[in-house]
C-alpha cells in the first residue's frame, strides 16, 4: 500500500509489536507449574546366596 505515509508504518509496526510482546510475557509469566508428588517406593533387594 503505497499510499500509507511512513509514520504509518512505524506505528502499525510498533504497535503489532508490542502486542507480541505483551502476550508473549503474560503467557510466560502467567504460567504455574504443578509440583508432582514425588513417590517414595522402597526398593526390596532379595540375596541369592550361590552355592558353587
Amino acid at each position: 500500500m503505497p499510499q500509507m505515509m511512513p509514520m504509518s508504518w512505524t506505528m502499525l509496526f510498533l504497535f503489532f509489536s508490542t502486542t507480541f510482546m505483551l502476550f508473549n510475557f503474560l503467557n510466560y509469566f502467567m504460567y504455574n507449574p504443578t509440583k508432582k508428588k514425588t513417590l517414595t517406593k522402597k526398593i526390596w533387594i532379595t540375596e541369592k546366596n550361590w552355592k558353587w
